[in-house]
């Protein structure tokens, strides 16, 4: 039997590396060994211009390539992919300038990058990596929620990413509850739903006195979950109240142990409700139908499984790229244009504050999920083009109302896959270079200057726990909107 040595990975495990901090290292290994680009890339059979992205950090190199070179520079693939920056102090912050200069506070300022070359001096790049530190500092003192939320809330967020947002444990868990009652296609019904229940020892019961601060209750001793009345016929958000009940039996949930347990256990109820109301097996013959035909659409995906348009492009999250192999953004806007729910796989740059949080976010003007609430029909879904810095996306919008505002459920995917969706002929196209201030955030400024001093705004209360203020002269108050709002409303001048 053969022995792996620590420090000498086989290729399939080797780790994973920042391609910055990969590049800073093939680049400090060769400077000490004397080489040239040219002398190198001759030994490993490359091209200097090929070597110079790969030291840069803009191209990840393959494993062939990155064994040539170790083997070049008298190292080894491992001692390359080290996470730790190589001994040399310019290094380490060429590294770190890099890393700000690819984050969304650098984007957010409209300014060129600065290429931390050879030529450009030590002292100009400790200014340049301690402002960037100082801008992020600030920028996270600013951040105006509760930062606990926002820390969790994102690493789930990451970590549904990193696997496509798709769970093959929780959908087979799922899969067995409901063939276990006889589902086998379409909606699934609530006398299904109920004998799942008493399949787990429980009856449900409908109740008009629930605590103000619940959504349904559970009463362990006696079996039996409380719901709210059952007035809506065939009302969806009961099924999934009563399902979410259920998974926590199923997932063997103990009290949460903090915060970060409970959302971990939310995120878990709400998956395994999503696959009972859509299970796989009978998505997948649905989706790859209507693929086949090139005739996707949220509409038919929502209908044929009676659930909401939220519910039916959010679980068509789950299983776009796992079966498929779309890679796709979901997107729930309020009407004011803050971004309230969000996931992507495709690419799109979802607006993020430095801490990497896209809660509360505001949208791009531009995009498919604020401009779909420009239009006078919305019975149907909005289709729109956008081209952005990461590239053209195509989107499917539908608008809704909620108890206190409107809001907007947007899916959508790289233009390369458009060809799949009913929608994708309109000619509806934008371009978005958010998130420079310059594209759409910015007040005009001839009216901008005729209002600053002649106006004075009092804010609406963000009622959402996770929403930060939007930035403006008024914390709370979008300029654009609240400049525009008084050149309409002048006086003409005589």
């Amino acid at each position: 039997m053969s022995v792996k040595h620590p420090e000498q990975p086989a290729p399939a495990e080797l780790p994973a590396a920042d391609p910055i901090v990969l590049g800073r290292r093939i680049r400090h290994a060769r400077t000490a060994r004397g080489l040239t680009l040219r002398e190198l890339a001759g030994e490993v059979g490359s091209t200097t211009s090929q070597l110079s992205l790969v030291e840069n950090g803009r191209r990840e190199p393959r494993l062939s390539l990155l064994t040539a070179l170790a083997a070049a520079l008298g190292t080894s693939p491992g001692e390359l992919l080290r996470p730790e920056a190589p001994p040399d102090r310019r290094a380490a912050l060429e590294i770190a300038l890099e890393q700000a200069q690819r984050g969304p506070l650098f984007a957010s300022l409209g300014v060129p990058r600065v290429r931390p070359g050879r030529r450009l001096p030590i002292d100009a790049l400790e200014s340049l990596v301690a402002l960037h530190a100082e801008l992020e500092r600030r920028a996270r003192a600013t951040i105006a929620t509760p930062e606990e939320a926002r820390r969790i809330n994102t690493e789930l967020r990451m970590e549904m990413q990193a696997r496509d947002n798709y769970v093959p444990e929780i959908e087979a868990m799922a899969e067995d509850q409901v063939r276990a009652v006889g589902y086998s296609g379409g909606a699934l019904t609530h006398r299904m739903v109920a004998e799942m229940a008493e399949r787990l020892g429980f009856s449900i019961i409908h109740v008009d006195d629930l605590p103000h601060s619940t959504r349904t209750v559970t009463d362990l001793e006696n079996g039996r979950i409380y719901l709210p009345p059952a007035s809506i016929p065939g009302g969806y958000g009961l099924r999934s109240l009563a399902l979410q009940a259920m998974a926590h039996r199923l997932f063997g949930h103990e009290r949460p142990r903090d915060y970060g347990d409970f959302l971990h256990q939310r995120q878990q109820i709400a998956y395994f409700t999503a696959c009972c109301l859509v299970p796989r097996f009978a998505a997948q013959v649905f989706l790859e139908r209507t693929k086949a035909e090139k005739n996707l659409s949220m509409e038919d995906f929502r209908d044929a499984f009676g659930i909401t348009h939220h519910s039916a492009a959010q679980r068509f999250t789950n299983l776009a790229t796992s079966l498929l192999d779309i890679p796709v953004h979901f997107i729930r806007a309020n009407d004011d244009g803050a971004l309230y729910r969000g996931y992507a796989n495709d690419g799109v740059p979802l607006p993020a504050d430095p801490s990497g949080a896209i809660e509360g976010q505001p949208l791009c003007r531009r995009w498919a999920a604020r401009s779909a609430f420009g239009r006078r029909n919305r019975s149907t879904e909005y289709h729109q083009y956008t081209d952005t810095p990461a590239g053209t996306y195509w989107c499917s919008t539908q608008t809704g109302t909620g108890r206190d505002a409107e809001f907007s459920i947007t899916l959508g995917v790289p233009f390369a896959h458009a060809k799949w969706f009913r929608g994708r002929e309109t000619t509806r196209r934008t371009t978005s270079t958010c998130p420079d201030t310059t594209c759409c955030r910015l007040p005009d400024p001839e009216r901008a200057e005729r209002w600053r001093e002649r106006s004075w705004p009092s804010a609406a209360m963000h009622a959402h726990v996770l929403s930060p203020l939007p930035t403006g002269t008024f914390p709370g108050v979008d300029d654009v909107e609240l400049y525009d709002f008084l050149e309409r409303h002048a006086p003409e001048e005589e």
